[in-house]
């Protein structure tokens, strides 16, 4: 297994500017039966998970034909999920979306409210240990 490597300056610059991750912003706690809409209801799970040598076309295609695709790729950005096709993106654009999100939603909550998000325990990744280290 590989390890996720940081996203650089410039892929986190191209993802603030992403629609998919602006939709994203948009779309946020709209609606929370949105996975029951979804596309890939119809579709074997297997197809959104694919294994690291196989290409994810099929999956980021169907999400591309998806109504709720926003709310999707902000489900998957406020849980930090960097497996599988989720909002018609792959784990390595995520990872750079990521980033993004989360100075973005930080500056969004004043200081001294929480979301009901952060309350939850959430995957640690890459970016939650390079943070720990770096303060």
């Amino acid at each position: 297994m590989t390890r996720a490597r940081m996203p650089r300056p410039h892929e986190v610059a191209a993802a603030r500017k992403d629609p998919r991750l602006l939709r994203a912003f948009d779309e946020r706690q709209d609606d929370v039966a949105w996975r029951t809409r979804g596309v890939c209801q119809t579709v074997d799970p297997e197809t959104f998970f694919p294994a690291p040598s196989e290409p994810a076309d099929t999956a980021v295609a169907l999400c591309r034909t998806c109504e709720v695709q926003g709310a999707c790729l902000a489900w998957a950005l406020e849980a930090g999920d960097c497996h599988g096709v989720w909002g018609a993106t792959t784990p390595r654009e995520r990872r750079a979306m990521l980033v993004a999100w989360r100075t973005e939603t930080a500056t969004d909550v004043p200081n001294n409210q929480s979301t009901v998000l952060e309350l939850i325990p959430k995957q640690r990744t890459t970016l939650d240990l390079v943070d720990r280290v770096a303060s």
